[in-house]
């Protein structure tokens, strides 16, 4: 008898056991949810860096992680909607896709929902974070705060076009904090100033007044033309680099996606790694680090990348110095 109740006794537990197992197949993983909030229509290289940053982390888009984009499509006054949708969608962590304003956007829609910015001018400046080393809020991510990048791309176009004296720069206005444009401008100016070149301020406040302004830079008689990066510009580069093309206007970038797109040169920090990075962070807020505990990162490293096939086509011959310290040299 003792041992029959033994026997059954062991069966029931194995029974119990096998169905607790069969049960934990059986409950599907949680799902992250990230919500991913572009200014512009999303750069697709940009958006891929990002994935691959997740996927190199152990992430597979439909079996662990889903990601919403919402895109402004160049429209700021779009971003607090797009913003609230994704709270509403209960997103685990948004990532601001690039640009200050869409972050403030993530930010304004909710103070409690962990934000991963990709890029934005100064995050401290305009109330994302506290400080850099500890942000302190429920913003973190990567910052491309770098006030001399302006001078520095004015240095390298007139190492590679040497004869350059009046160079047009091209801002658009309300893009960035009233700081951080004159930041910009006073970065160029002293530039400038160093370099004996003069400098010719010309306005675009969306694609539609392109035409315009480089209507006034040639009348301007501009000899180059510098473009402080904007999310709106970045998403018009391919005609940016044609328009500059078509007016024989050697053009310097921030980023290599304009010289990729037919642009002169470029020099700044890579876009596309920084969107890798960012999914580190996403990655530490689901594995629960508060974001304000990660330090907001800057960047470090910055690369010189030279057409010369744009070269060829304006008639220009880069010196053979400039070339030679170039990161990256289309052909």
């Amino acid at each position: 008898m003792l041992r029959a109740q033994r026997r059954y006794f062991l069966v029931a537990v194995g029974a119990l056991f096998a169905a607790n197992l069969k049960a934990a197949a059986q409950t599907p993983a949680k799902i992250a949810r990230i919500g991913y909030l572009s200014p512009h229509s999303a750069n697709p290289m940009l958006v891929e860096a990002f994935r691959q940053g997740l996927r190199e982390l152990g992430y597979v888009e439909g079996r662990n992680v889903l990601i919403e984009y919402r895109s402004a499509e160049g429209r700021p006054d779009r971003l607090p909607d797009l913003a609230a949708e994704l709270v509403a969608l209960k997103v685990d962590v948004i990532v601001s896709g690039g640009g200050t304003l869409a972050a403030l956007a993530a930010q304004r829609a909710s103070s409690t929902l962990p934000i991963v910015v990709v890029s934005v001018g100064d995050p401290v400046t305009s109330g994302l974070v506290t400080s850099l080393a500890r942000p302190g809020g429920n913003v973190t991510g990567l910052s491309l705060l770098f006030p001399e990048l302006v001078g520095k791309c004015l240095e390298q176009l007139k190492l590679a076009v040497p004869s350059i004296k009046r160079v047009a720069v091209l801002l658009q206005p309300g893009a960035t904090l009233e700081r951080t444009e004159a930041d910009n401008l006073k970065g160029a100016e002293g530039a400038a100033r160093a370099l004996g070149v003069q400098l010719q301020i010309v306005e675009a406040r969306g694609p539609e007044d392109l035409d315009k302004a480089f209507s006034n830079i040639i009348s301007g008689r501009a000899h180059a033309l510098i473009v402080l990066s904007t999310p709106v510009f970045l998403g018009e580069r391919r005609r940016l680099a044609q328009m500059s093309a078509t007016n024989r206007l050697p053009a310097v970038f921030s980023f290599r996606e304009y010289v990729d797109a037919g642009g002169l040169m470029s020099y700044g920090p890579n876009l596309a790694d920084l969107s890798r990075r960012a999914a580190t962070y996403v990655d530490k807020i689901l594995k629960g680090v508060k974001p304000g505990d990660l330090p907001v990162e800057q960047p470090t490293m910055f690369e010189l990348v030279i057409n010369l096939k744009t070269a060829r086509d304006l008639g220009l011959t880069i010196p053979q110095s400039v070339v030679a310290r170039a990161d990256e040299v289309i052909q």
